[in-house]
């Protein structure tokens, strides 16, 4: 039986102390997954829940314990404040205590299973061993689930290894606990130190290194908010990295309490770093992308720009409803099942939701497509319908839209066809290209109506300015639709921001607002858009090397910059 799920006691119930790595949620271990899905309570800092919420089940109850750092003491005091993961989540019997390891004994009361999230590994958390020890006092049984911890993923995240062939000593030093014999020690010697320290306090720790023996051109590197999209790294030596920092602008800072590792030592690989540093040099690093499609659309999309280094901001521009009158679509589902049709064509993913869920209501399932030739647009569709157990019969070999499935249809032939129908499930906007392209190649079909597409409701007033303001870096337009939609509820993207269109009739409804379009995919996919914007931030970035500029992201531009078009 796995650890993750032992069986709770009657009075107490089972707690996972589990590690959540240096920030990026990609760095959870399978464990750590399992492990959340079984929790009844989950207990952590704000930070940490934003990294294993996601994996968590409806309905848990979430323990937030923000800490009270006011008096600029070291362990802070915790005081712990309830809040929930979402409506349907329970914190009853979970009382809001001061000291966390007594939070976590009440929480697994009456068999709970309670998970402790802390940021990076369980090990070497300043409160971990305590809750542990708590548990053992109480016959609470608990397991420990290993994460990646800070001080060995952040520099593998900066492109800094720790170790070269020849085995160069590594120490890791906490310097906000360290005493003066630590660092006399990790001064006298030659190895690879990582500091675990502040970002206001990295000069001084510096200082104290120089004090201890290590020479002041001893390679250095600072790296803030590691792993996350928000990481940047500064390469300086034990002597200029005061100065390094002031040059920044991020001395002082009200941000300058802010946990860092730095990396010092000759065979750190420091030097490499440029050639190193594989996250930070990700085509669209740090960049802020507007994808405004529907939430189900636009998931794998963002997945996809997540892997460039974006940060993807989702607005959905459309709200899809039922049709008005549902009688049409509910007799094709009948005739379905009865016979009526040779094809059945679907043209987007909602279609295919809108069959499936008129099939879940009339107690139907993949079955009844026996017997039925099923034919998808685009690669999102044809995924959707083998995720409801459907094979395609037709995808189009080419252009994924209706005239690509035209060019692919086959001419009704009565021999061949004993049936001469197609049902065509579809949105109430959708042109009638494909119902005239196949009643042209001998085909009746019923044009269905199986769902509605509305206008959405404006996004928050922060992203709105955000928007005008020029806070975002890209934008990905997807359909004409999603140009005209997004500029009437939100208003039109600053001229800073690369504008992404997904063909040329998106890009001539772009323009036609008074946006100029950067970057156009080579095919009509969405896939494909999201590679030519990388390409186009691979190509910025590389020009910005070769003139010697900064490395910036197109927000940080200074207003009024013309912005060269894609080519």
């Amino acid at each position: 039986m796995s650890p993750t799920t032992l069986p709770a006691g009657p009075e107490h119930g089972h707690v996972t102390f589990l590690g959540a790595g240096p920030g990026d949620p990609g760095l959870l271990t399978l464990r750590a997954v399992e492990a959340l899905a079984n929790a009844d309570v989950l207990v952590a800092e704000h930070e940490v829940l934003d990294v294993v919420r996601a994996h968590a089940r409806q309905g848990v109850a979430v323990i937030n314990t923000e800490l009270d750092t006011s008096i600029g003491s070291y362990p802070p005091t915790g005081t712990p404040q309830l809040t929930v993961v979402d409506s349907a989540s329970t914190t009853a019997g979970v009382p809001a205590v001061r000291d966390a390891a007594h939070l976590v004994m009440e929480a697994s009361r009456g068999g709970r299973r309670v998970v402790r999230a802390v940021s990076g590994d369980p090990g070497l958390d300043a409160y971990a061993a305590e809750e542990m020890l708590a548990c053992v006092a109480a016959g609470v049984p608990f397991e420990v689930v290993p994460g990646v911890a800070a001080a060995v993923g952040v520099p593998a995240y900066a492109g800094v290894p720790l170790r070269d062939a020849q085995g160069a000593d590594v120490r890791f030093v906490d310097a906000r606990t360290a005493s003066d014999r630590c660092w006399t020690e990790v001064g006298a010697s030659d190895g690879t130190v990582v500091v675990s320290t502040t970002l206001d306090s990295v000069a001084s720790a510096a200082g104290e290194l120089v004090a201890a023996g290590r020479k002041p051109d001893t390679p250095l590197t600072v790296t803030v908010a590691g792993t996350t999209t928000r990481q940047r790294t500064w390469s300086a030596t034990l002597g200029t990295i005061a100065q390094t920092l002031k040059q920044a602008k991020v001395l002082p800072s009200p941000e300058g309490g802010r946990p860092v590792i730095a990396v010092v030592g000759e065979r750190s690989a420091a030097a490499q770093r440029e050639q190193l540093s594989w996250f930070e040099n990700k085509p669209l690093f740090g960049w802020k992308v507007l994808v405004p499609r529907t939430k189900e659309q636009s998931a794998s999309l963002s997945d996809q720009l997540r892997s460039y280094g974006a940060v993807p901001h989702e607005v959905p521009t459309i709200a899809v409803e039922p049709p008005r009158t549902p009688q049409q679509m509910e007799r094709a589902v009948k005739g379905l099942v009865t016979g009526r049709y040779e094809w059945i064509a679907f043209t987007s993913v909602n279609a295919v939701k809108a069959v499936r869920e008129k099939f879940e209501e009339y107690g139907l399932d993949a079955r009844a497509f026996a017997g039925i030739k099923v034919a998808a647009v685009g690669e999102q569709t044809a995924k959707a319908l083998v995720a409801f157990g459907v094979k395609p019969d037709l995808v189009p070999s080419g252009e994924q839209s209706a005239a690509g499935l035209l060019e692919d249809w086959p001419l009704y032939d009565p021999v061949f066809d004993p049936i001469d129908r197609v049902f065509l499930p579809r949105a109430d906007i959708a042109t009638e290209t494909l119902v005239a392209g196949l009643i042209e190649l001998g085909w009746e079909v019923d044009d269905v109506t199986a769902y509605r597409t509305v206008r959405a409701s404006p996004p928050p007033q922060e992203t709105r300015e955000a928007i005008k303001g020029g806070g975002f870096d890209a934008v990905l337009f997807t359909s004409s639709s999603t140009v005209r939609n997004l500029v009437g509820i939100a208003g039109k993207p600053h001229n800073v921001t690369v504008i992404a269109c997904i063909g040329p009739a998106t890009a001539k409804t772009a323009e036609e607002h008074g946006l100029r379009v950067d970057v156009m995919a080579p095919e009509p996919s969405v896939h494909k858009l999201a590679e030519a914007l990388a390409d186009f931030g691979l190509r910025r970035r590389a020009a910005a090397v070769e003139s010697g500029d900064p490395v910036t992201r197109p927000s940080e531009r200074r207003p009024g910059a013309r912005r060269r078009r894609s080519t």
